[in-house]
């Protein structure tokens, strides 16, 4: 059979022929970060831009770190103790506002369909019914669908993205007020509109939007507010308070402060210390009790009573005291457990893999056309939906009898916990007295008090109702994910796995006869097998399960479950957030590389083909770098040559480069002169004798130094090449990689505020007129510095230096072009790296390594390529 990709190639059989389009190996689509048809796979791209984690050391920070003490020290910890509470505020009232809406809306639609249904039961008129439930849903998700086209970034859980820019990534627009008002919103009418979506994973994102953006006080969107507040003026700073958001949104969602806490440690943060641990726990704790505070006034009328810890609440697990048998779970259980953790990897890498594929297919088919069909396709979700549970809930329901224990005894139907929620979320559609309709009971309700039936019910569920449940809502939920309105996955996996748990319970009740075992904790442990077969959390997911249910007994047998679905699920794809990460390109670095990648070196991944600054260089020459090319940080390197005393006669520009690397080098003979000198000061005459000794023995002023004698024998000099040209493309090989002294590193960001604000001399002057920018000014502009092209050209002298030594970081991390590959990785991720200059033994930079030079495709590319040189 013959097949063709358009019109670019033909295969058959024997051969493959390709006409318009040059084929490129999988090392070059790797390298140039291209999608590999092939094999369908989307590989990590270029443009995506890393944060600035580690600390410049330049000389404004220097200023700013002489004028510190140990009283602004406190003055500075104790303020950033009070803005990780406000954070943590703040995110409960963003969460307690999403479930205040959510509730109002959802009980209008379903109390206005429920009573047209019960009306029309006996009027056979429920197509009106339908049509009503179709009118709510469609509306809230096309006003779901249309904030997310005033902000696509808002579209989905969010979750991918915060992962990503905890792992030292830029997502553009990720941590914008803007991003927070779309998701908010967007998420309380996507929950409302019946799509198979919850708020919870949503929650992560605001809380992390809320850390990066209230420590700044100023907003893009809101650009005349603003404050002079000079703290916090760094991504390193930002990542520390967007850590504190992202687990306080877990807090708020869950009710689980330690849960969030090792959420965002598990899931993101590269760097972690022992003070950031207490405040984002400290974070935490002050979202989840501002939440339960007010949730606790709002809907049970008692002010500090912290009844309702979190927007999902389990309920507490307990058995009834009539029943001396029951017993949470047993020690045989856990072998069941064991199964349920297999079975529920197994879904969870089904699950995921049928999301990727309807991914891939949205981003071929649906994304490159115009944004009313994302609104469409949404809507089409919302309809389908509507319809299936909507004739679910009135075909395919049993009518159950309620259990003994649930009669009129006290009046109401008996429950552990939340019996009032329970009881009042049974649906009795077209089911005599004392009887409910089991799948209205769990489609005809919001999808928290569809939980808690599945946890706490003592009534029945039929076999058949479950599975049919299981199945439509699998379908469904896949379905949704990913569509073009906010949308969280935590609680539809959990549903969705709490039905399969509780099948499994009536199998060993009914069939098995296994009549101890008690059907709330194997909804539970079905719940967890499912949601960790397709999120693959483990530390941090089995803190929030326990923190959820408030039953610390769950422990075992919830980490078990959890662990066995991780592993199941590993063995055939990636978690369900890491798929998506990997959709978008992302260059995401894992925890650490593979034990086969150390047969590769530093040199075997760096990039050698550099573009450089000189510590003084011409206006026109940085204008012309920063406009061709896209990089975000330059070396700062100056020239080996062998005649540097006739080119400083000749040219000021290029003497001032020469001095600068010359007293910059440091030897041992200058730092024992230095030493000396200060020894002197010393009033032993033993000491005074042998610094004149030393002294005494000092070489002449105009000998250099061993180190330069070595390098001009080694390297020719290039003596048409001057500091003030940039690199150009008709260089020799020779000539574009001659050795170069490294001295710093420096950032597109402050090369241009340094041309915006004028910071440079003339060639008769003397570098040291040059105007000098404190560290505020440097960092006035943050986050958004100004662009290159923006700059007017006409205010500026191109003749004119700049002199960037005092600015660029003359203190780098480096490596030698022999560190391992494992080490650069680990060095690379735990510091929250940008860019690591590879140096050689002189002191030369030889390439520098990106976050691009580690990913797992690079890396693989790179290690074929180390096979076949072998």
């Amino acid at each position: 059979m013959a097949g063709c990709r358009g019109s670019l190639c033909c295969c058959c059989r024997w051969c493959c022929c390709c006409v318009e389009r040059e084929t490129r190996t999988p090392e070059e689509l790797t390298i140039l970060g291209e999608t590999q048809e092939e094999e369908d796979e989307i590989l990590p791209r270029k443009d995506y831009e890393s944060l600035d984690y580690d600390r410049c050391i330049n000389d404004p920070y220097l200023e700013v770190l002489e004028t510190m003490d140990n009283k602004k020290g406190r003055r500075y910890e104790a303020v950033k103790w009070i803005v990780v509470f406000a954070i943590g505020v703040c995110t409960g009232l963003v969460g307690l506002f999403v479930d205040f809406f959510v509730r109002l809306f959802t009980q209008l639609k379903f109390g206005v369909v429920q009573t047209s249904v019960e009306e029309c039961s006996q009027k056979g008129c429920l197509a009106l019914s339908l049509l009503e439930l179709l009118g709510f849903n469609s509306t809230f998700a096309f006003l779901a669908s249309l904030l997310v086209l005033i902000e696509p970034v808002a579209a989905g859980s969010g979750i991918p993205e915060i992962k990503c820019y905890l792992n030292g990534v830029k997502v553009p627009g990720i941590v914008r007020l803007r991003t927070l008002l779309c998701k908010v919103l967007g998420v309380l009418f996507s929950v409302a509109g019946g799509l198979f979506v919850g708020k919870e994973g949503p929650m992560i994102l605001s809380g992390a939007v809320v850390g990066a953006g209230l420590p700044q006080f100023q907003s893009i969107s809101l650009r005349k507010i603003q404050f002079n507040f000079p703290y916090f003026r760094s991504d390193r700073d930002k990542r520390d308070f967007v850590s504190a958001g992202a687990a306080a949104g877990v807090a708020a969602a869950f009710g689980a402060p330690i849960g969030g806490t090792l959420f965002s440690l598990e899931e993101g943060s590269s760097f972690w210390n022992q003070g950031l641990t207490w405040k984002v726990l400290f974070c935490s704790m002050s979202a989840t009790f501002t939440l339960n505070f007010f949730r606790s006034g709002i809907q049970f009328g008692s002010w500090g009573s912290f009844q309702l810890p979190g927007l999902l609440n389990f309920g507490e697990f307990k058995c009834s005291d009539s029943d001396k048998k029951c017993h949470l779970w047993t020690a045989m259980d856990l072998g069941f457990f064991v199964v349920m953790g297999f079975i529920g990897g197994l879904l969870g890498a089904t699950f995921n893999c049928l999301n990727k594929r309807l991914a891939k297919y949205r981003l071929r088919n649906v994304h490159p056309k115009p944004k009313l069909v994302r609104v469409l396709e949404s809507l089409l979700v919302s309809l389908v939906t509507t319809v299936v549970v909507f004739v679910a809930s009135m075909v395919l329901g049993e009518c159950r009898q309620m259990s003994s224990a649930s009669q009129v005894g006290n009046g109401s139907f008996q429950l552990q916990v939340a019996s009032e929620d329970v009881n009042s979320s049974i649906k009795t559609f077209f089911c005599p007295n004392d009887t409910y309709n089991d799948m209205a009971t769990l489609f005809f309700n919001p999808q928290e008090s569809a939980i808690l039936q599945l946890f706490h019910q003592d009534g029945t569920f039929s076999p058949i109702t479950l599975a049919l449940f299981f199945i439509l809502y699998f379908l469904l939920a896949c379905w949704t994910y990913g569509i073009s309105v906010p949308s969280g996955l935590f609680v539809p996996s959990l549903l969705c796995g709490a039905a399969f748990g509780r099948l499994v319970a009536n199998v060993l009740k009914s069939f098995i006869g296994l009549g101890h075992i008690y059907s709330g904790t194997f909804a539970l442990i079905g719940a967890a097998a499912f949601l960790g077969g397709v999120v693959r959390m483990t530390i941090s997911l089995t803190v929030i399960l326990i923190e959820s249910t408030n039953e610390i007994t769950y422990g075992l047998p919830i980490m078990i479950t959890l662990m066995v679905a991780k592993w199941t699920g590993d063995f055939f794809n990636k978690g369900i957030y890491d798929i998506h990460v990997g959709l978008r390109g992302v260059p995401l670095l894992e925890w650490e590389t593979e034990v086969e990648m150390d047969k590769l070196r530093a040199s075997d991944i760096m990039e050698p083909n550099l573009t450089y600054v000189y510590p003084h260089t011409r206006i026109q020459s940085l204008v012309s770098i920063l406009r061709t090319t896209v990089h975000h940080a330059f070396p700062v390197v100056t020239e080996n040559r062998g005649n540097e005393k006739e080119f400083m006669k000749g040219n000021q520009l290029i003497s001032n480069n020469i001095k600068f690397k010359k007293s910059s080098i440091l030897t041992r003979a200058g730092e024992q002169r230095k030493r000396s000198q200060s020894m002197k000061s010393y009033p032993s005459s033993e000491l005074r004798h042998m610094c004149d000794e030393h002294v005494a023995s000092e070489e002449p002023a105009e000998k250099e130094d061993l180190l330069q004698q070595m390098l001009e024998r080694r390297y020719t000099p290039y003596p048409n090449l001057y500091p003030d040209q940039s690199p150009s493309e008709d260089w020799t090989m020779e000539e574009r990689f001659r050795p170069l002294t490294f001295h710093g590193l420096i950032l597109r960001s402050q090369l241009v505020t340094l041309l915006v604000r004028g910071v440079c001399y003339s060639e008769s002057q003397s570098s040291a007129s040059q105007p000098r920018l404190s560290y505020a000014e440097m960092a006035e502009d943050y986050p958004r510095y100004p662009d290159i092209h923006d700059l007017d050209l006409t205010l500026l002298n191109p003749r004119m230096i700049v002199d960037v030594t005092p600015y660029m970081n003359p203190s780098p991390f480096t490596v030698s072009p022999n560190t391992h590959v494992s080490q650069v990785f680990n060095l690379f991720r735990t510091m929250g790296l940008r860019h690591l200059p590879v140096v050689n033994a002189v002191g030369e930079i030889v390439g520098i390594i990106t976050r691009h030079n580690l990913t797992y495709e690079f890396l693989q590319a790179r290690l074929r390529q180390h096979y076949q040189t072998l």
